[in-house]
């Protein structure tokens, strides 16, 4: 049914889930910086607040905001930095089924 995951002492929790789409996580994050690491490629949606990311090949730091999306692939580390508490929603796919239109496979 769910998996609750928790990270960064607790700083980042997160319920996995899968429905029709995907494997997902929903969860939320404290005010902080933060590294992740991918497995497969995750589109992640902001649903509240605000994250400032850093994105693999990238030196600069994008905002963003409610219903904001960022794809990051498979095998990757991206950054994130918080101001204040924020929660979203991650979605997981294999690079040929995942359907965000990035032209992955």
């Amino acid at each position: 049914m769910f998996k609750t995951n928790e990270y960064f002492e607790g700083k980042v929790k997160s319920i996995a889930f899968k429905d029709t789409e995907s494997d997902a996580t929903i969860g939320v994050m404290a005010e902080g910086e933060y590294e992740f690491g991918t497995s497969k490629m995750e589109v992640m949606t902001v649903i509240s607040g605000k994250l400032k990311v850093k994105l693999p090949g990238c030196n600069c730091w994008k905002e963003y905001g409610k219903y904001d999306s960022f794809t990051v692939q498979a095998n990757k580390k991206f950054f994130v930095k918080i101001e204040g508490e924020s929660t979203y929603i991650c979605r997981y796919y294999n690079e040929s089924d995942c359907g965000c239109g990035c032209n992955c496979s």
